[in-house]
């Protein structure tokens, strides 16, 4: 397979004029309607200075996710397993050319980071590890999943792994699906080609075009949500957010279904690079202009933030469209215990060092409804059903009331008296703003049922 990232359309929309007002104008009224935008458009939209016409966007992506999703934030936590790798990747602490102590956890070693996770609330994990056909196979991978499905702490347990490990076969894809994968996650890291090879200086991942295919393999294996992203700091960001978008297209075209997630990490400080060396770093502005443009151009797609932000930076990008957050983050093998014993084994800084019940109650008072659901996996509604449920307008049926009665699951088995007194409160308001009268009827006599002690309630 050729690739089918056209960088000569990217270099075309970006080298195009500057959109006037009333053409902006006729953009932002399509990306309203959640009409598909061309690639110019969109590049209009990343070439827009005027603080007015920001501020609108800004608005327009906010208002875009509270339609289709509500205002229900997705809830996760990372999982490091292995950081043993093969790869050179200029940018990464766990490039082979780093000596560390690398470590591999053992499926008890696993257990007791879940029961960690669980005991903070957790319901969905991201499995992350490095890239090592010996010290970390497709094999362990799979073992791992099982060894995390199989914990239950108390009340809690683990309802969704998402996976995010190394470009590979369709048969080893097979296996994750077999074992009960959520959405396979891998990041592009930069679309450029030419920085791909300068920044991926040996090791299988620096095969480009096999990076970038690796979806096609997942969606062949019976994979059916998958998440890009981009490492912003590689290269130039407007090329990388086209290239995502065009990457989106091809599988839309070829699957019928394109991202169920994107993620947008900024590049951070770790082990064996210096910041000082990358000249396409994100400022503020610009990342606030990524979240916004991406949300604008792929309305129905979960975005996702990790702790690698500030508490601050996090909540400015609620407001323009992020739908999913990470809480507790620990990004070192066995970090979870580690910290729990007073060290930091963290692979690169994380600026939003809060517990989960601190994000909580922020996401609380702003006025968003924490959500640990994964009701739409579990019931089969992935893939392309997932996205017709979304574009049909009917997603916020389930998304709200799931939020809801997960938030209040949350409540009961985690909160402090702070988060119940305002979190009761705040779960019953809402409830009883539900529109439609029989998901609402519904939503009320699962909250009573879940007050009373029963647990996985969901539409």
């Amino acid at each position: 397979m050729k690739s089918f990232i056209d960088h000569d359309i990217i270099s075309e929309a970006l080298a195009a004029q500057k959109a006037d007002d009333a053409t902006l104008a006729a953009i932002l009224a399509k990306a309203e309607k959640s009409e598909p935008l061309s690639q110019t458009e969109v590049a209009q939209l990343l070439l827009v200075e005027d603080a007015g016409h920001i501020a609108e966007m800004n608005r327009i992506a906010g208002e875009i996710k509270d339609r289709i999703y509500g205002r229900r934030v997705v809830m996760f936590a990372p999982l490091y397993v292995s950081d043993y790798c093969v790869n050179n990747c200029s940018y990464c602490g766990y490039s082979h050319k780093n000596q560390f102590n690398r470590r591999r956890l053992s499926m008890d070693e696993i257990k007791r980071e879940v029961e960690i996770l669980e005991s903070m609330g957790h319901k969905r994990l991201a499995l992350e590890a490095g890239e090592d056909p010996v010290n970390c196979d497709i094999d362990y991978i799979t073992d791992a999943m099982e060894a995390i499905y199989s914990v239950q702490k108390g009340n809690g347990s683990i309802r969704r792994i998402n996976v995010n490990i190394a470009a590979t076969t369709v048969e080893n894809y097979k296996k994750l699906e077999s074992k009960g994968i959520g959405t396979y996650i891998l990041f592009q890291e930069t679309y450029d080609d030419t920085a791909y090879l300068e920044h991926h200086q040996g090791g299988p991942k620096r095969n480009y075009l096999y990076h970038l295919t690796a979806f096609d393999r997942a969606m062949e294996a019976g994979i059916e949500d998958v998440g890009g992203g981009v490492l912003f700091g590689l290269a130039d960001y407007r090329s990388e957010v086209l290239a995502l978008l065009q990457h989106n297209a091809h599988l839309e075209e070829v699957y019928g279904v394109g991202f169920h997630t994107v993620s947008v990490p900024r590049l951070k400080k770790a082990l064996g690079m210096d910041l000082a060396q990358y000249p396409h770093i994100v400022t503020d502005e610009q990342f606030k202009r990524i979240v916004t443009v991406l949300r604008l151009a792929l309305p129905y797609v979960g975005i996702i933030l990790s702790t690698r932000e500030t508490p601050e930076i996090r909540d400015e990008l609620l407001r323009c469209g992020i739908s999913q957050l990470s809480a507790g983050s620990v990004t070192g093998v066995g970090g979870y215990e580690e910290r729990e014993n007073g060290e930091d084994i963290s692979q690169f800084s994380v600026d939003d060092e809060r517990s989960p019940i601190e994000i909580i109650k922020s996401l609380v008072d702003s006025g968003y409804i924490p959500s640990y659901c994964t009701a739409c996996y579990r019931s089969g509604r992935t893939g392309d059903r997932f996205m017709q449920l979304a574009k049909s307008g009917k997603i916020g049926y389930v998304c709200e009331p799931n939020a809801l009665m997960t938030l209040l699951e949350y409540i009961q088995d985690y909160g402090d008296d702070e988060l119940k007194a305002k979190g009761y409160k705040f779960i019953d308001e809402h409830a009883k703003t539900i529109d439609n009268p029989k998901v609402r009827e519904m939503t009320l006599s699962r909250i009573e049922r879940l007050k009373n002690g029963e647990r996985d309630l969901y539409v």
